[in-house]
């Protein structure tokens, strides 16, 4: 919005400032984290009245675990709602609307509804299941779907045909099927979605490595958008996908805003409707700066935690043995009698080398 003003700048010199994107972005960011910060006390005020407390599993289900987050209990959840308010009025004032933000935004919206009511139906309805595994395939489904929809019908469609891979300057494949393409952003979007959402599971992991994930991305999507990094780096331009650059930053300083008050002891957990979405949000604009594959390297932290898990159902399922302690994997080191603050500073710095190494994809080609 505020980038309309820019067209005043003849009557006031100074609006011309909006006409910058990295004006905007650093905007974007301050503004998400102060407008977090002041938000976040009143949100979690209310989620204490409304008894929105988070629910833990027994220690007959999850042995030793219920002991170690013993005093976790009632700790409001649902937070997610004070990163979507950060991120959304940010890139309402700083963004300039365009077909990939539009797209962005309509995926990160419906995910969140999506955790929401599985929180809502988790905390208040005592259902330990939340929303059906149906339902929420049906939903990110329709995210997927509407990507896939608004690029077809916009200049954006090459987006739908091309697939790039880290270290290669040029796509491995160009003309896509537009089924093979659905599925393909299906397992990114719903991949990172639920990685995120197995990740947070301890004081600031999830949101802490989200920080490291979004502001690559920024860089990404900075690098795609601009006529000559794009060129001396040999990646193809995108029209307009600076704009994705404001969404990454206002998200990193929203996120960085739910940290102050998610980091141990957490004040307010983040529940499926931060995670789910912010996952969402992430495999989405990871997609539409061709750089979908590259998440696997950027966000190893997630992929780590995905992984275990899988490792731990084949493993048990076929030999009856488990590999990890406990999983998700953050939680096999807390069996191993690490602090939490331990595993979270210990995992926040892999998610930093990650992010670096990610980065240098773009030079080594």
């Amino acid at each position: 919005m505020l980038y309309e003003l820019s067209a005043f700048e003849s009557i006031f010199g100074p609006l011309r400032i909006f006409k910058y994107l990295t004006v905007r972005c650093g905007l974007a960011m301050a503004f998400a984290f102060i407008l977090g910060v002041m938000i976040a006390p009143y949100i979690i005020t209310r989620l204490k009245m409304l008894k929105f407390g988070q629910s833990f599993r027994t220690k007959e289900e999850v042995g030793k675990l219920a002991e170690l987050h013993e005093g976790k209990k009632g700790t409001p959840t649902m937070g997610g709602i004070i990163i979507y308010l950060g991120v959304v009025v940010s890139v309402f004032l700083f963004a300039k609307p365009n077909v990939l933000v539009l797209a962005s935004m309509f995926v990160y919206t419906l995910l969140t509804l999506l955790g929401f009511a599985d929180d809502y139906l988790k905390v208040v309805k005592k259902n330990s299941k939340g929303v059906s595994g149906k339902t929420k395939l049906f939903v990110q489904t329709l995210a997927v779907t509407g990507v896939i929809v608004i690029l077809y019908f916009s200049k954006y469609s090459f987006l739908l045909e091309e697939l790039y891979v880290p270290f290669l300057k040029n796509p491995i494949f160009t003309s896509i099927p537009i089924f093979a393409m659905f599925v393909f952003v299906f397992f990114v979007i719903a991949g990172s979605s639920n990685a995120i959402n197995l990740t947070d599971g301890v004081d600031g992991l999830a949101i802490g490595c989200t920080i490291t994930v979004a502001i690559t991305y920024a860089i990404f999507s900075y690098v795609a958008g601009d006529a000559i990094t794009s060129q001396y780096l040999f990646i193809k331009q995108i029209p307009e996908c600076g704009e994705l650059t404001v969404i990454c930053c206002a998200l990193a300083g929203s996120a960085m805003a739910f940290l102050w008050y998610n980091c141990h002891p957490a004040e307010v957990f983040m529940g499926d409707t931060g995670s789910l979405a912010l996952g969402g949000l992430i495999g989405t604009i990871a997609f539409l700066v061709q750089q979908p594959i590259t998440l696997v390297i950027v966000g190893g932290i997630f992929v780590m935690e995905a992984g275990s898990v899988i490792i731990q159902v084949a493993s048990f399922k076929a030999t009856g043995k488990r590999v990890f302690l406990c999983t998700p994997i953050h939680h096999h080191f807390e069996y191993k009698n690490w602090k939490e603050t331990k595993v979270v500073i210990r995992f926040w710095i892999m998610s930093l080398i990650f992010a670096l190494a990610g980065l240098a994809t773009l030079k080594l080609r």
